[in-house]
C-alpha cells in the first residue's frame, strides 16, 4: 500500500463534492426510486432519474462555490441545452479549467436496482485532460488520475494502491467492452463476427467501472460508441494511461474532449491496442 497523497491541487474538492452528493442525492434513491422520478431521454433505454438531475445540481453548486474560476458542465445540463457540449471541449477559447460531471454513471443500471454504476469526475484544459475521478458510491472508494501521475485507488479509510493494467495481447485471453447497441444494427453482424476472436466481448452498461476494471488490468480494452461523450471518457481515459495504458481515436487521433465523433479505443498496452485497432479499423471508416 502507498500513502502518498495525490498531486492534483482541488483533489480532496473534488472529492469531497461526490461523496458528498452520493451521500446525499444518490444512494438514499437506490433501489427506492418512484415511477415518477424516471424519465428517458433519447429513447426508451436512455433513462435520466431524479438522482441524476439533483446530484449533479449539488456537485455543481459545490464546485463553482469553492472553485468560482472553473466552468462546471454537466450531462444532464447539455441534455437540456446541447449548446453547452461545445463548452466542454473549450470551444469558446478559454484556457481555465472545464470540469465535466456524469452524476450517475450507468443510469439503466442503477434505475433498475443494479448495484453497477458510479459518478465521473474530469478536469479539462483546451480539450486535454488534466484530472480524474471515477468514484463507485455503492463501496464508497474511487480511481484518481492526474495528468502525468500514476493512477491510484483510494478507499474510504484513506489507503491507497496504484493500478495497473493487463499486458495481455493474445486475442483469444483477452476481454474487452464494446456497447454493440449504440452501433448501427446493419453493422452488428459483421461487428459480432470481430468479437468471435476475442476471449469475451461484452458491456456493463457503465463507462464508469468498464474503464475502472481496465485501469486494473482486468479487461484488456474499450471501445466507446461512435459519438464519444466527454461524461463517459474523459476521465476514464486519463485513468487508463495512468496506469499503463493506450487510448487514442482509431484513427489515432489523441484523446480530445472537444470531439464529437470518432471511435475511441483505450487498451491496457500498445501491442494490445494495436491488435484490437486492426481488427477494428472499418468502425473508423462507418
Amino acid at each position: 500500500m502507498q500513502t502518498q497523497a495525490h498531486p492534483y491541487p482541488q483533489s480532496k474538492m473534488l472529492v469531497a463534492a461526490l461523496r458528498d452528493a452520493a451521500a446525499a442525492e444518490i444512494m438514499p434513491r437506490f433501489r427506492a426510486l418512484a415511477a415518477e422520478d424516471i424519465d428517458t431521454k433519447s429513447g426508451p433505454t436512455d433513462l435520466v432519474t431524479l438522482a441524476d438531475i439533483r446530484a449533479e445540481a449539488q456537485i455543481t453548486t459545490q464546485i463553482e462555490q469553492l472553485w468560482p474560476e472553473a466552468a462546471v458542465y454537466g450531462e444532464e445540463a447539455v441534455a437540456g441545452d446541447a449548446r453547452l457540449r461545445a463548452k466542454m471541449g473549450g470551444a469558446a477559447g478559454g484556457t481555465g479549467p472545464v470540469v465535466i460531471i456524469d452524476p450517475v454513471d450507468g443510469t439503466w443500471n442503477f434505475a433498475k436496482g443494479l448495484s453497477l454504476f458510479g459518478v465521473l469526475l474530469a478536469v479539462a484544459r483546451g480539450g486535454v485532460p488534466e484530472y480524474g475521478l471515477l468514484y463507485d458510491p455503492v463501496i464508497d472508494d474511487w480511481i484518481e488520475a492526474s495528468l502525468g501521475a500514476p493512477s491510484q485507488m483510494i478507499t474510504a479509510a484513506g489507503a491507497i494502491k496504484p493500478v495497473h493494467t493487463s499486458k495481455v495481447s493474445a486475442p483469444r485471453a483477452m476481454t474487452g467492452y464494446v456497447p454493440l447497441s449504440l452501433y448501427r444494427r446493419a453493422g452488428w453482424p459483421k461487428m459480432m463476427e470481430t468479437f468471435r476472436e476475442f476471449g469475451r466481448v461484452h458491456s456493463l452498461r457503465c463507462s464508469c467501472h468498464e474503464y475502472r476494471m481496465l485501469a486494473q488490468g482486468q479487461v484488456e480494452f474499450i471501445l466507446s460508441g461512435p459519438v464519444p461523450h466527454p461524461w463517459d471518457h474523459a476521465a476514464g481515459a486519463l485513468a487508463v494511461e495512468g496506469a499503463g495504458g493506450v487510448v487514442r481515436f482509431l484513427d489515432g487521433a489523441s484523446y480530445d474532449t472537444g470531439r464529437i465523433n470518432g471511435v475511441l479505443l483505450a487498451a491496457g498496452s500498445q501491442a494490445a491496442w494495436d491488435l484490437v485497432a486492426e481488427r477494428f479499423a472499418y468502425l473508423a471508416q462507418d
